[in-house]
Order: C-alpha cells, then sequence, then structure tokens
C-alpha cells in the first residue's frame, strides 16, 4: 500500500490512504523469551482449567512463584487468543411457558 520509494511523500500516501502516519512507521516489538515461557505455561494451564480467567491464572502462577499481575496474565490471554468459558447470558429466548402477546398495528 505505501511505497516508500514513490515521489509522493509517506504522509500525503497515508493522507490518502486515511490511515495514521504512525501506523506507517510502526514495527512491532518481537515478544520477549520470558514472555514466550509465561505463554506457555499459560495454555498448560488453561488446558488443564479452562474456566480460569486472568485472576486464578494469575494466582496459579503466583502459587509456581512467578510473580506476575492480572493486566499482564490478561494481555498474554489476548496476545494468545486464549479465554475463559464460562456460562454467558442467555436472554434472547423466552421462556417456554411465557405467553406471547400479538403485535397490535395501530392505524
Amino acid at each position: 500500500m505505501i511505497d516508500r520509494n514513490h515521489d509522493l511523500p509517506i504522509a500525503r500516501q497515508a493522507k490518502v490512504l486515511n490511515i495514521s502516519r504512525g501506523s506507517v512507521y510502526y514495527k512491532p516489538r518481537p515478544v520477549s523469551a520470558e514472555d514466550l515461557a509465561l505463554m506457555r505455561r499459560i495454555d498448560e494451564l488453561h488446558l488443564d482449567y479452562p474456566f480460569a480467567g486472568s485472576r486464578m491464572l494469575r494466582d496459579f502462577l503466583n502459587r509456581e512463584g512467578v510473580k506476575i499481575g492480572r493486566r499482564h496474565v490478561a494481555t498474554l490471554m489476548k496476545r494468545m487468543g486464549v479465554e475463559a468459558i464460562y456460562r454467558q447470558p442467555n436472554t434472547s429466548r423466552p421462556a417456554p411457558g411465557n405467553k406471547i402477546y400479538p403485535i397490535s398495528c395501530a392505524g
């Protein structure tokens, strides 16, 4: 999309494409070895406890001697695409015994 060798400046190319200049220059940082080890352990714990969220995983890791905060665990979970499995609200389905009222057309 952005051609660095084009006659049009990069700032102008970004404006034409309607993207920010910062995203053109952004280079993602590589994941550290410590975070990779933590992500591997979080994945193992998630396989054993799929219902565990960031708080519970933080507690498991703290018991193993790893000092880590809940937000860091949540960030790593988001990066890995891991989320806790828990019951979701089911508000769209009516209960079987409820009466269905007709829609009145005022006209």
